[in-house]
């Protein structure tokens, strides 16, 4: 099965740019590339997709920073009787 996690600072302004690409992608019918840097996915979600958000800070006594995170999460079930059909298409 394909996997794909992989990070990279970047600007707001390039975070906006991908996420306005990858709604415009969702927006069609057709498939949806999403990948940072030289690696990337193609997949093709089906609806219903569950839309999953989980934001979290950390920080503790004597810190002088707190780590604050968001993630976003989309969640959709395909047909697939092989594992092949199953996996994600990544590249990189």
């Amino acid at each position: 099965m394909g996997e794909l996690e992989t990070e990279a600072e970047r600007s707001r302004t390039e975070i906006a740019d991908a996420l306005r690409e990858l709604a415009d992608q969702l927006d069609d019918d057709g498939d949806v590339t999403v990948g940072l840097g030289e690696t990337h996915a193609r997949l093709n979600p089906s609806e219903p997709i569950t839309f999953k958000l989980e934001g979290e800070s950390d920080w503790s006594e004597g810190d002088t920073e707190a780590k604050q995170s968001i993630e976003f999460e989309l969640v959709w079930r395909r047909a697939a009787t092989t594992a092949e059909e199953g996996s994600l298409d990544v590249r990189g």
